[in-house]
């Protein structure tokens, strides 16, 4: 069938077209239509299709600010009867979103009755509603009747709407936008008035300026219902100059203090399309959670959180109805504020990610990603442009009424000749063009004035006019034939819009660090002993110092690892194959009981078994070695593995086992050295320095050359003055001139060892 649509379109006999290429044809013009025609904002006045419909019509209906509104059902069917002819709940949606002052910074309809909540409550039934237009409608709309923009034909051809609304500030920054096209999106974000307005002005004042030199008056976007932005101001002025990125938004709280101590905490901001109903719903959901899909109970990680949040929360309630007022009572005066705020920032919505992608329809009619710079120049092109048409508009009206009143004037000086011409004519028309050199229309208009406007007072008042018209004229063609002055004209306009309508900002700016999961956001950092048994249990007991001797272990079972540490620190695992598990150590329940099994909490791959436990700050570096002889220097944050499966990290050859690794002092210098120990007796001793650093693992480096069937037996540091040999379990102190004949470069074979006169077995602390 292919083939024959192919050959009926090369033959073009019967004007046919392959499917494939009328598919294409017939897809790309469905895209453009939605790219252009519903959803995506032009730069020029930054509304959508539909939403510049809607204000047109109700600028028609005489619905301004301050007269009576009407319903919302009469403002939809005079948009689709007469430009929108799609489904009214789109229209009515439209119209409600622009009248949201929890969706919008800056309303432009005045919506009377239930247009919703930022609770997510939708708006009445438009038969409910009423509506008309709010006073910085006026911004869009003013100027519309006086040539500013261009007009077109309605879908029928029946009447003319706006190609654009003639926007006096850039609407689009002012309020935002969203709205997902054909291949495209765009998500652009409200910001203040007033800081958008002194931007303008800047680069109209320095057309070659920097986002960075923007940024002095645009710090950042400014949000109707508050927050605060925490984002660094780099990653701000990042996303302003390529036009897309990602912002972090945070709620805004205090805390009050109450009578004997207490206190309780009152979010009255939350982050932009976050509502109470929401942040009190995924307080309920960690609160009383539900098993996962598949799953019979809870998992760990869910009773970890249930534990946090009802040991610091005591009850959540709202007090607002239409501000927002979200009352947290803790569980106790005793609980840090902080930590229960930085617990609720990880778990709920009162912390969240917004995108920023300014994609827009240009002055050029197309549809790209700008930056902040670029919308900025774009629009004071397109409002130059509306100032100069408005400027000639104006002048030639100015103009056609001195034509009038110039023939008015001629009428007054030979009003007898006049009367004399019209009742001796049978054309008089024609006859006073011909009489007094006359326009058409200067002619029909004194044959339609009364006569007693041709009294004496009449001439002195069309004279007076006639001069400050002049004078108006005069202006207006001054500022057309100067670029400057239409310059100051539109920055002296956009100046007094923003002092009008501005308002000041209502979302804080204030990089901070964005609260991080897992349970160090919100764990009382207080010393913690974890013991692990040989058969893979493993608990917890506040505190150090535990009497090791005194633990009950299971018949039949031992220690493998008892570990002081701090509950905000992990706990890593080491398998025989290399391989490193992490978890918190406040993950690990406490008692007098047994523990639980390891494996509920990690899932050792591939038959391995666990061989070392370590414990310390991310920043802590160890020195990792094997039994064959290769090792190298990482830090504990390069273990850390989230998932229960590990992480691969260690990678040990032929059968080899791997040592206990060696925790390394913060402050090595030069005088640190490495002494190393092997099976046959010979001791090795080199700068540390020569070691390499890998932080994600691996192999590692040569680090004592022995033969085969021979081990790396020992490892310990050295000041480089003395060293520590074992051998036959006795050790032995090296120190003196008796150290020089051992110190050799790395991947050496080091010297023997006379294990006369060592001294007796000195005893090992085990992890």
């Amino acid at each position: 069938m292919m083939e024959s649509l192919n050959m009926l379109d090369e033959n073009n006999e019967n004007g046919a077209v392959a499917i494939g290429e009328y598919a294409e044809e017939a897809y790309l013009a469905y895209a453009v239509s939605v790219v252009k025609g519903r959803a995506l904002p032009s730069v020029e006045d930054g509304q959508k299709p539909v939403q510049r419909r809607i204000l047109f019509a109700m600028k028609e209906m005489g619905l301004v600010a301050g007269v009576k509104p009407v319903k919302s059902a009469r403002v939809v069917g005079n948009v689709l009867g007469m430009y929108h002819p799609h489904g009214d709940s789109s229209a009515y949606e439209a119209a409600v979103r622009l009248a949201q002052d929890f969706t919008l910074r800056y309303p432009l309809i005045d919506g009377q009755g239930n247009f919703g909540s930022r609770d997510g409550d939708g708006a009445a039934a438009m038969r409910y509603t009423e509506m008309r237009l709010s006073p910085i409608a006026d911004l869009l709309l003013s100027e519309i009747d006086r040539g500013t923009v261009d007009f077109q034909s309605n879908y029928d051809g029946a009447f003319q709407e706006p190609v654009m609304l003639p926007a006096r500030l850039p609407m689009m920054l002012l309020n935002g936008a969203s709205g997902i096209a054909v291949g495209m999106a765009t998500e652009m974000i409200p910001h203040n008035m007033r800081e958008i307005a002194n931007a303008v002005l800047h680069v109209m004042d320095h057309p070659d300026c920097t986002t960075e030199q923007l940024m002095v008056h645009v710090p950042g976007p400014d949000f109707p219902g508050g927050g605060q932005l925490i984002t660094q101001t780099l990653d701000i002025q990042a996303a302003y100059e390529t036009g897309r990125g990602s912002l972090r938004l945070r709620a805004r709280w205090l805390v009050e203090p109450m009578a004997r101590g207490q206190w309780r905490i009152i979010i009255n901001e939350l982050p932009h399309g976050v509502s109470v109903e929401t942040v009190m719903a995924e307080i309920e959901a960690i609160s009383n959670p539900k098993p996962k899909k598949d799953k019979k109970t809870i998992d760990q990680d869910q009773l970890l959180v249930k534990q946090a949040v009802l040991s610091m929360l005591d009850s959540v309630k709202s007090e607002g109805k239409k501000d927002v007022r979200l009352i947290l009572e803790p569980k106790t005066s005793k609980v840090p504020s902080e930590e229960l705020m930085a617990f609720l920032l990880i778990h709920t919505s009162m912390e969240v990610s917004c995108s920023l992608n300014m994609v827009t329809i240009g002055t050029d009619g197309r549809p790209a990603q700008k930056g902040l710079v670029k919308i900025l120049k774009e629009w004071i092109e397109f409002r130059l442009n509306v100032v100069r048409r408005r400027c000639q508009f104006d002048l030639d009206k100015i103009n056609r009424r001195i034509h009038i009143l110039d023939g008015r004037l001629i009428a007054f000086l030979h009003i007898d000749e006049i009367i004399r011409v019209i009742r001796n004519s049978d054309n008089p028309k024609a006859d006073l063009i011909a009489a007094f050199n006359l326009s058409e229309i200067q002619a029909e208009d004194i044959l339609e004035i009364r006569l007693r406007q041709l009294a004496r007072l009449e001439g002195f008042k069309i004279e007076r006019e006639l001069k400050e018209l002049r004078e108006e004229a005069g202006k207006l063609e001054a500022i057309l034939a100067s670029e400057l002055k239409l310059h100051r004209l539109t920055a002296k306009e956009i100046k007094q819009d923003a002092e009008k309508y501005g308002d000041d900002r209502r979302t804080l700016i204030e990089p901070v660090e964005r609260a991080q999961g897992g349970q160090k956001a919100f764990v009382v950092d207080e010393p913690v002993t974890i013991m692990l048994s040989k058969n893979g249990w493993i608990r917890s007991r506040q505190g150090h110092g535990v009497d090791r001797e005194a633990i009950a272990w299971k018949a039949g079972d031992g220690e493998f690892a008892v570990i002081e540490t701090r509950t905000i620190l992990p706990i890593v695992l080491m398998d025989s194959n290399g391989r490193c598990y992490s978890f918190d150590a406040s993950s690990i329940p406490g008692g007098k009981g047994d523990g639980i099994p390891v494996s509920a909490v990690i899932e050792v791959q591939n038959g391995a078994k666990l061989v070392h436990a370590l414990s310390g700050k991310d920043e802590d570096r160890f020195l990792f070695t094997t039994s064959n002889s290769y090792g190298f220097i990482a830090p504990l944050k390069g273990l850390i593995a989230r998932p229960k499966a590990g992480k691969a990290f260690m990678k040990p050859e032929d059968g080899a086992s791997i040592n206990p690794p060696l925790n390394l002092p913060l402050n090595l210098d030069a005088s640190t050295h490495v002494a190393l120990t092997s099976s046959e007796n010979r001791l090795l001793l080199f700068q540390i320095s020569e070691i390499n650093e890998y932080p994600n693992g691996g192999r590692g480096v040569r680090m004592m050359d022995i033969p085969d069937g021979a081990a790396l037996t020992r490892v310990e540091l050295s000041d480089g003055k003395s060293a520590n040999i074992t051998i036959k379990g006795k050790t032995k102190t090296i120190s003196g001139d008796d150290l020089s004949r051992y110190r050799q470069k790395r991947a050496k074979k080091g010297q023997a060892v006379n294990a006369n006169n060592s001294s007796q077995p000195r005893q090992r602390t085990l992890l």
